[in-house]
Parts: structure tokens; sequence; C-alpha cells
């Protein structure tokens, strides 16, 4: 099954990319090795999750790394020969939005982690970080940085 059928089987369609808001682009290319701005919870620019993630909130947060995810793939699409360009994932790492008692921030990656793995398959396991943070930008709920290796990276354009 392709990788763009196994979104359609998570009930998902690629999403618009959305435009950094700072003097950066949303991804950096050296070699095959492709790396990623922060990718938040974000839908047509707008912020879908906000705020810290208390305990209890765990499925709150892995919705928001999901949307984190599925922002990253639009980005791939759009920018890096789409989805079938990937080789592998390599790591994620991931900024939780986290109050000061909330220790969990594993289970909120977690969202990103099983997005990536469901539609990559072996190509999807990475290494991970999730770092519990006071605070992002615009109140985010997370924020989420991909690397991955890409088979050809002749095909990355802006």
């Amino acid at each position: 099954m392709s990788r763009y059928d196994k979104l359609k089987e998570e009930g998902l369609e690629l999403l618009k990319p959305n435009k950094p808001n700072g003097n950066f682009i949303p991804v950096a290319c050296n070699g095959k090795m492709l790396f990623s701005a922060g990718n938040t919870p974000k839908i047509d620019g707008v912020l879908q999750y906000t705020g810290h993630v208390h305990a209890g909130e765990e499925k709150k947060g892995y919705d928001a790394a999901r949307l984190c995810a599925l922002n990253f793939l639009s980005v791939l699409e759009a920018f890096a020969g789409g989805l079938d360009n990937v080789e592998r994932f390599v790591r994620i790492t991931g900024y939780v939005n986290s109050d000061p008692e909330f220790t969990n921030q594993s289970a909120v990656v977690d969202g990103a982690s099983d997005l990536i793995v469901s539609i990559f398959g072996d190509a999807g396991k990475h290494a991970r970080s999730s770092i519990g943070v006071a605070t992002l930008g615009g109140s985010a709920v997370c924020e989420i940085l991909f690397d991955v290796i890409l088979k050809d990276e002749s095909k990355v354009s802006f």
C-alpha cells in the first residue's frame, strides 16, 4: 500500500503548508539529510491547540502532535518531492508546552510518532526526544522537528 493510500486509510488529507512567520524556510537540506523547521498544530496558519498541557490532558497534546506531523507531511509534499521521496525518518524532537507538574511529554509526542510510523512503516521508525518547556510561540501546545533522509535531494525546491 502506498504512503498516500495509508493517509487515506487514516482518514487524513494533506494540508496546505503553513507559511513561516519569520525569516526562515520550512526545511533545509544537506545532501540527502532534510531538517525541518518547527511544526506547530496549525491549520491555514491558525493554531488549533494552545496553552499548557496538564496532567490528564495527554489526548489533547497527542492530537496536537499528530497535527504537527500532518503539517510536516504537507511540507514534504510541497517542498521535498513528496512522501515517496522519503527514504527514512531519523529523528523527531518534540517540545511540549507543559504545566510545571506535567511529566508525560512522551505521551504527547507519541501523536507524531504514531502517525509517522503508521504512514511510513519501518521507514518511519526514528529516534526521539520529548522535552517539556515553559512556553512556546503563540502558546502552541507543542512544536515538533523532523529529520529525514531523502532518496533524491535534487527534488527539494522552494
